[in-house]
C-alpha cells in the first residue's frame, strides 16, 4: 500500500464524480480549473524540497563523496588478469541472468497468491522448478513486439525482449564504442541512438535529452524515479567488464546511473555492479555481496537496508518469511524501488544455497519486481558457478539466441555476447 494511500484513493474518487456531474450537464469546469491549479502547486512545492542536510550529507551524489564514505573494501581483488575459467563464469553470469529474467518476466510484479494459482493450474511446482507451463494472456504484448508465449516453457526460441536483459547489451555497446572510461556523455550519446523506447526514470532521461537537456543534468529534471531500480538493472556489464575489480566496476555504473538516476538509485548500480565484479573471483554469492558493500556509502538507506537483510536472511525460514519481512519494513514503498527489491535479491540468493533452480524459483516466487531481482541474483550466481553448474533446461530453449529491440542490434548471439564481454574484461586490464 502507498505511503499515501488515501490521496490516491481520494483522487480515484475524483475522477468519476467529475465525470458524473459532468455528463448530467453540472458546471465542473470552474472546480476542475480551481483543483488543477493546486495540484500543480503541490507538486511545485514538492520538487521544490531538497532532503534533510543530514541526508545530504549521508547520501550524495558526487563520486569523490561517495567514496569518501565507504568502509574499507579490497577495491582489487585480482593482481593480474586472471583467464582460467573466466569464459565459464562470463557465461554462467549471462545465461543466469537470462534464465532469471525470462521466468520473472511473464509473472512481472504479480502477488503471490496469483503467482500460485498460475502454478497450480498448470500442475507446476511452486517456487517454479522451471520456465511457467502457461498464461492466461499468452498473446499479449511485452514491449508492443514480444508475446508472453515467447517467455513460456516449450515455446521460448531465444532469449525472450526485456529491458533488464536490453541495458546489459547496450552496456556492452557502450564499451566497444567508447573503453572502459566512458563518460555520462557517451552513456547518453548511445541511448539516443539505439534506445527508442524506456519506462520511469530511463524514459523521463531519455525525454530530457531528447529535449536537449545535458546527460549529467537529465535525472534531475521532472524526475520523481530517481530512486526505484531503473539504474542497478543496468549494471551488469560493468561488472562482466571488469571482474577482479569492484572499485572500477562500481565507477563505470556510476558514470551510466548518474544519466537517471540519484542517491539510492546510483548506489544500487554500484552496490551491484562491484558484487558482480567479485562474484567472478569467489566461490560464495554472500560473500560477494559483502564486497559490493564496500562500494557504497556506509550509512546510506540502502547500505543500512542491506545489513538488515543480511543479518536477518540466516533467521528466515523459508521465503514466505523473507516477503513479509521486506513488507513489513518497507510499508508504502513502491515495488519498483531499489530498497526493497535489492533485499529481495539477498534473500534470494541466501535462500537458494548455491542452488541455480531454487535461487531463481524463490527469487521469482517472492514477487515485487521480480524479473529484475531474479535476473540480478542468477547473474551473481552465475558467475560464481559458471554455465557448467547451470541446469540445461534453464539455458538450452534459448539456441544460442537472444532478441531484443534495440535499433539496428535486434539479435545477438549468446556465445558472442560472451566472447565480447570476455574482451572488454581484457582491454581493461590491459589498460591498468
Amino acid at each position: 500500500m502507498p505511503y499515501f494511500q488515501d490521496l490516491a484513493d481520494l483522487m480515484g474518487e475524483l475522477g468519476p464524480w467529475a465525470d458524473l456531474r459532468h455528463e448530467q450537464g453540472a458546471p465542473v469546469k470552474p472546480v476542475i480549473k480551481r483543483l488543477r491549479k493546486e495540484l500543480l502547486r503541490a507538486k511545485e512545492d514538492l520538487l521544490a524540497m531538497r532532503p534533510k542536510k543530514k541526508m545530504r550529507d549521508l547520501e550524495p551524489n558526487k563520486l569523490i563523496a561517495i567514496r569518501r564514505l565507504r568502509p574499507d573494501g579490497p577495491r582489487w581483488i585480482w593482481r593480474r588478469f586472471q583467464k582460467r575459467g573466466l569464459q565459464n563464469r562470463l557465461r554462467g553470469a549471462w545465461l543466469g541472468r537470462a534464465a532469471g529474467c525470462t521466468l520473472g518476466a511473464a509473472v512481472e510484479g504479480w502477488d503471490v497468491a496469483a503467482m500460485e494459482s498460475l502454478a497450480a493450474l498448470h500442475r507446476m511446482a511452486f517456487p517454479p522448478e522451471d520456465y511457467w507451463a502457461g498464461h492466461p494472456q499468452p498473446e499479449s504484448l511485452r514491449y508492443e513486439r514480444e508475446p508472453v508465449s515467447a517467455y513460456l516453457q516449450g515455446r521460448i526460441k531465444a532469449v525472450p525482449m526485456d529491458d533488464d536483459l536490453v541495458y546489459t547489451l547496450l552496456g556492452l555497446l557502450i564499451l566497444e564504442a567508447y573503453g572502459p572510461t566512458f563518460t555520462t556523455e557517451a552513456v547518453a550519446e548511445v541511448w539516443l541512438k539505439y534506445l527508442p523506447t524506456a519506462c520511469t526514470a530511463e524514459k523521463i532521461a531519455l525525454e530530457n535529452l531528447r529535449a536537449g537537456i545535458p546527460p549529467k543534468m537529465a535525472a534531475g529534471v521532472n524526475n520523481p524515479y530517481q530512486e526505484w531500480i531503473g539504474a542497478d538493472i543496468r549494471c551488469d556489464p560493468w561488472g562482466y567488464a571488469a571482474p577482479g575489480l569492484p572499485e572500477k566496476a562500481a565507477e563505470m555504473a556510476y558514470r551510466d546511473a548518474r544519466l537517471t538516476h540519484r542517491q539510492n538509485g546510483i548506489y544500487g548500480a554500484m552496490f551491484f555492479a562491484a558484487a558482480l565484479s567479485a562474484a567472478f573471483t569467489l566461490d560464495c554469492p554472500l560473500k560477494a555481496l559483502d564486497i559490493g558493500l564496500t562500494e557504497i556509502p556506509a550509512d546510506c538507506r540502502l547500505a543500512r537496508d542491506l545489513r538488515w537483510a543480511r543479518d536477518l536472511a540466516p533467521q528466515l525460514q523459508d521465503w514466505r518469511a523473507a516477503r513479509a519481512a521486506v513488507d513489513q519494513r518497507f510499508a508504502g514503498m513502491h515495488p519498483v524501488h531499489t530498497n526493497n527489491n535489492a533485499c529481495l535479491t539477498v534473500f534470494g540468493l541466501h535462500l537458494g544455497q548455491k542452488d541455480f533452480t531454487r535461487t531463481i524459483g524463490t527469487t521469482v516466487a517472492m514477487g515485487l519486481d521480480n524479473d529484475c531481482t531474479a535476473a540480478t541474483a542468477a547473474s551473481i550466481l552465475g558467475a560464481v558457478i559458471g554455465a557448467k553448474h547451470i541446469p540445461e533446461h534453464w539455458w538450452k530453449p534459448f539456441r544460442n539466441r537472444t532478441r531484443t529491440y534495440l535499433i539496428g542490434h535486434e539479435q545477438f548471439s549468446n556465445t558472442d555476447i560472451v566472447k565480447r564481454f570476455y574482451a572488454q574484461a581484457q582491454r581493461l586490464w590491459e589498460t591498468l
